[in-house]
């Protein structure tokens, strides 16, 4: 056999090394057995992946690499007769079986066969020829593998192994809430955001998310953070690449050394797939990103000979962001129109109590209904909060910038006799307080009633009434009465 020979230790080796596998999840297998005790820091250089195509058609995989010495290859070939395939060496093109326990010291081929094809394999029961079909890339099908759920990697079970720092993957409405919240904490944490090209070409805007680097993370947080939807938590496999928590990689990604480190691959559970960051975005501490309060120059009083603040280009629109404070009673709801006739029924439920405190106002898009006390017996239509006495939002938000009630309500800049309702969008209506009426006076509908003559009662007493006299019948009541 051309390149084969004689190491130090008598085996017969040659300067690369093939393993044959029949299929992909053979493949897999292969990998994943491998990297548990080995490295392929030293075969990833010279690593190739291929799916080769015999004389009769059949498809298998080619994996081939450098040599190196026998014990490497003797570590391969166990992990291969474990996986179901064949360990060969040999050169580029014809390879002859590695040693087993029926040839301590190798094998050698009684002849070549001459060909022109990419492959000769050699082997103690068959010998067979292949085309390469095509390659393989390794980190490709590292990233097409699902992890798999793995209850011993999930921070519920206590039991998650310890590693330098966490990824946490926030959608854009729970970014702010988080670096909040972490700050709040205390929590040691960097924070950037990345973003991805547009899913679809209908989308002007491209894909953001907040990515905290979590140094530490107490055991308190650990369970709320990894169960909190719109939030992911993934754990660093190696540099460059990390699984999402309660998952593991069928492969030991700590042994593959295929992905860059400038950058990061999140691997998620279940099907959603891998997110790719091609390039880790600028990361900065969280108290670097809190509000911050500028105060006036010295010398100069506010507003008296000053800078208005309005020239300094500060002003900011008030927004709608979702709250992690306890949420406050619900005392307005709005009933859209089309579900009014739902409210009607619904009425016949109530207690008198509910009707006696709760007021109406009915408006061409629906109806919006206040109570004091709550609104909780009528679960229908979209729940409000009053934060000031003149403005309600809707329930699970609040206005940001976190300005007094009594601020929002000056820079609204409505009448008093407005009660203003902002909607989840943003926009604000306003309606009179005279529009709103007692619901008890706007639930019922006038009742039909027919007027009386009263001159009919003075008839019936102006009529003669016959007077009746009852007599004796006597011994015979029946005499004189003729026959019938």
């Amino acid at each position: 056999m051309p390149g084969v020979g004689l190491d130090s230790r008598g085996i017969a080796l040659g300067s690369r090394a093939l393993v044959l596998l029949p299929s992909v999840d053979r493949l897999v297998a292969f990998l994943a057995v491998y990297t548990r005790a080995h490295t392929l820091d030293a075969l990833v250089a010279s690593l190739r992946i291929e799916i080769v195509r015999s004389k009769l058609g059949t498809r298998e995989i080619a994996l081939a690499f450098d040599a190196g010495s026998s014990d490497r290859l003797d570590a391969v070939a166990d992990t291969a007769r474990l996986a179901g395939g064949f360990t060969f060496t040999g050169t580029s093109r014809h390879f002859v079986q590695y040693r087993d326990a029926s040839a301590p010291f190798g094998y050698d081929a009684r002849e070549l066969t001459a060909t022109n094809a990419a492959l000769s394999l050699y082997h103690s029961t068959f010998s067979q020829v292949y085309e390469v079909e095509r390659p393989i890339d390794l980190r490709a099908l590292l990233l097409r593998l699902s992890p798999r759920p793995d209850p011993i990697a999930s921070f519920a079970t206590g039991k998650a192994a310890p590693v330098p720092h966490l990824w946490v993957l926030a959608e854009p409405g729970l970014g702010p809430s988080l670096l909040f919240y972490f700050s709040r904490s205390r929590v040691d944490a960097e924070v950037g955001l990345v973003e991805w090209p547009a899913a679809s070409r209908l989308e002007d805007a491209p894909v953001r998310r907040w990515l905290f680097k979590v140094t530490e993370l107490a055991p308190r947080l650990r369970g709320l953070v990894a169960t909190t939807p719109g939030l992911g938590v993934f754990r660093p496999a190696r540099a460059g690449v990390a699984i999402e928590h309660g998952y593991s990689h069928p492969v030991n990604l700590r042994a593959c050394p295929v992905f860059d480190e400038q950058g990061l691959v999140l691997l998620r559970g279940g099907s959603s797939g891998p997110l790719v960051i091609e390039r880790l975005p600028v990361f900065a501490a969280l108290a670097s990103l809190q509000r911050s309060e500028v105060l006036p120059e010295p010398g100069v009083a506010p507003g008296v000979g000053g800078v208005d603040a309005s020239s300094l280009g500060i002003r900011v629109a008030l927004r709608l962001v979702p709250t992690s404070t306890l949420l406050a009673r619900v005392t307005a709801t709005f009933v859209p129109t089309a579900d009014l006739g739902l409210l009607r029924r619904m009425a016949y439920a109530l207690g008198a109590r509910a009707i006696a405190s709760a007021r109406m106002a009915v408006t061409a898009h629906g109806a919006f209904v206040i109570c004091d006390e709550g609104v909780e017996p009528l679960p229908l239509g979209s729940f409000y909060t009053r934060i000031h006495e003149a403005i309600y939002v809707p329930a699970g938000l609040r206005v940001s910038p976190a300005v007094s009630s009594e601020t929002v309500f000056s820079a609204l800049g409505a009448p008093p006799e407005r009660l203003l309702f902002f909607r989840a969008d943003g926009s604000i209506v306003g309606i009179e307080r005279g529009a709103f009426v007692p619901l008890e006076r706007a639930l019922l509908e006038p009742a039909r009633w027919a007027p009386v003559d009263a001159g009919a009662w003075q008839e019936l007493e102006a009529v003669e009434l016959p007077t009746v006299r009852l007599e004796p019948l006597g011994l015979r009541p029946l005499a004189g009465a003729e026959a019938t």
